[in-house]
C-alpha cells in the first residue's frame, strides 16, 4: 500500500535519487503540488533531468534550469521559454513512439489523481496518455490526489498497488490560456467546415484554429471525437446535440482523448458522465485503432508548409514552438480511414517584424520536416484548400499557389 505523506511534509530529496529522471503529466494534468515542491526543493536533490510538455505554470522557469535538466517534445507554453533561454532539450519522436522512448529513460513519475467513482479507486482525471506505460516502468510512483480533480472514466484502471507515495490535495484545476479567434481563423474554420461530413470522427489539436473550427461546426451532426487533447469546443458541441459518437466505428458512445483541458463545463462532464474516456496514447494514436474510424478528420496547424506539401509544425526561425507531435500519427490514421480527411490548416501569411507580409506557403522551409510530403492531405489556409493527395509534384505547386496569400502568389511563383 502507498504511503500517504502531507504537503507540507514533502521531502524530495528522501525519494529521488540524484541524476534520476522525472516526468510529469501536462498542462491540466499537472501535478502543480509536486513539481512545485521540485522546484523549490531543487538544489536538495543533487541533479535531476525532467521530462516536460505543454506548461502553463511557474514551474518552468529558466532559472530552474540550474539544478534541473530539462527535456521535452514541445515548445507549447512556458516550454517556449526554456528553448529560447538555452536551457531545453527537444526529442523530436512521433507521439505514438513516446512509450518507446521515455520508459527506459524516466526512474521517477509524478501523477495528478482524483479518487476514483468507487471506494478506493482512483482516476487519471486530466491526462492518462503518455503516463500510463510509465506507471508501470517507473521506479517510483508519487501521486497527488486531489479531492477538486474529477473522476473521469478511463480505458485503463490505476490502483493503490500502482502507487509509491500519495500527496492529498484539494485545489481548483487551472483554466486553460485562450488564444484570439480572428477574422482569419474563422474564414479557415469555415473552408474546413464545408468539408468535414456529417458522422465524421474529429481530431483536432491546441489554439485558435482548432477552437473556430469546432465553432464553425454547430450545424453538423453525429460527430464523433477521438484525439490526443479534449477541449471545451468539445463540450459545446456535445451540449447542442452535434457530438454524440453514434456513428465513430470503435469506442462508440463516448469521446476518447488522452489530454483533457477545459473549464467547469468540461469539469462537470468529466465527472458527472461516461460522455468522456481517458485513453492511453497506445489506444488513441495506434494506427489499426485510426483505421476503424469513421470518416476521421484530423485536423492540426502548421507553422509554415512548402508547395510540394512538407509541413514544418516545429520551428519559427530559431524559435521552438511547436512540436512533431501527434500531426503524424493522426495524417496517416486519417488517410487510413474510411473517408478520412488529414487537414492541416494555417493563416497564408502573417506580418514580419518590419511590418511587411511574410508567406506561410513557401519554397524551402525554413526549419524541419515535421510531416512528409507522402503524409501530406489536405491544406488550408483562408484563401481555400489544397488536397494534395494523390497529385504530382506539378500539381501541388499549383494547387498551393492558389491558396497562398494574393499579394504573394507572384514572388512565391518565381521563388519556386
Amino acid at each position: 500500500m502507498p504511503r500517504t505523506i502531507a504537503p507540507e511534509d514533502l521531502d524530495l530529496s528522501a525519494l529521488i535519487h540524484p541524476g534520476e529522471a522525472i516526468a510529469w503529466g501536462q498542462a491540466s494534468g499537472e501535478p502543480l503540488t509536486l513539481t512545485r515542491a521540485l522546484m523549490a526543493q531543487r538544489h536538495d536533490l543533487g541533479g535531476v533531468r525532467a521530462f516536460v510538455g505543454v506548461s502553463w505554470h511557474d514551474t518552468l522557469d529558466p532559472a530552474h534550469a540550474d539544478a534541473i535538466d530539462f527535456m521535452a517534445y514541445c515548445g507549447t507554453g512556458r516550454t517556449r521559454l526554456l528553448h529560447k533561454a538555452g536551457a531545453l532539450d527537444i526529442l523530436p519522436v512521433h507521439y505514438s513512439q513516446f512509450e518507446h522512448y521515455l520508459s527506459p529513460r524516466i526512474d521517477v513519475l509524478f501523477l495528478h489523481l482524483a479518487p476514483g467513482r468507487a471506494p478506493g479507486s482512483y482516476s487519471f482525471s486530466m491526462a492518462c496518455e503518455y503516463l500510463w506505460p510509465l506507471v508501470k516502468s517507473a521506479r517510483l510512483v508519487i501521486a497527488e490526489v486531489n479531492t477538486k480533480a474529477p473522476a473521469t472514466p478511463g480505458l485503463v484502471e490505476i490502483d493503490a498497488g500502482d502507487i509509491d507515495v500519495i500527496v492529498p490535495t484539494a485545489r481548483d484545476l487551472p483554466t486553460p490560456p485562450n488564444a484570439p479567434v480572428t477574422e482569419t481563423h474563422r474564414a479557415i474554420a469555415g473552408i474546413i467546415a464545408g468539408l468535414v461530413p456529417d458522422g465524421a470522427t474529429l481530431q483536432v489539436g491546441l489554439g485558435a484554429i482548432p477552437a473556430a473550427i469546432l465553432d464553425a461546426l454547430s450545424g453538423h451532426r453525429h460527430l464523433g471525437v477521438h484525439t490526443g487533447l479534449y477541449v471545451d469546443g468539445f463540450t459545446d458541441l456535445i451540449d447542442r446535440g452535434v457530438i454524440d459518437n453514434s456513428r465513430k466505428g470503435l469506442d462508440q458512445g463516448t469521446s476518447v482523448a488522452g489530454l483533457i483541458t477545459g473549464t467547469e463545463p468540461t469539469l462537470r462532464l468529466c465527472h458527472e458522465t461516461d460522455l468522456i474516456t481517458l485513453a492511453p496514447t497506445s489506444h488513441t494514436h495506434a494506427l489499426g485503432n485510426l483505421a476503424q474510424l469513421n470518416a476521421f478528420t484530423s485536423i492540426n496547424s502548421a507553422i509554415e508548409v512548402d508547395l510540394t506539401g512538407q509541413i514544418n509544425s516545429e520551428l519559427a526561425g530559431s524559435a521552438y514552438v511547436g512540436a512533431v507531435g501527434g500531426g503524424p500519427d493522426f495524417a496517416r490514421g486519417a488517410a487510413l480511414s474510411p473517408g478520412g480527411l488529414p487537414i492541416t490548416a494555417l493563416p497564408a501569411a502573417r506580418t514580419g517584424r518590419d511590418g511587411s507580409l511574410v508567406s506561410s506557403i513557401v519554397p524551402t522551409l525554413g526549419g524541419p520536416v515535421s510531416i512528409s510530403r507522402a503524409d501530406a492531405g489536405i491544406i488550408v489556409t483562408e484563401f481555400g484548400c489544397a488536397d494534395l493527395r494523390g497529385r504530382t509534384v506539378s500539381e501541388r505547386r499549383a494547387a498551393m499557389l492558389a491558396i497562398a496569400h494574393p499579394d504573394l502568389r507572384d514572388q512565391l511563383a518565381a521563388a519556386g
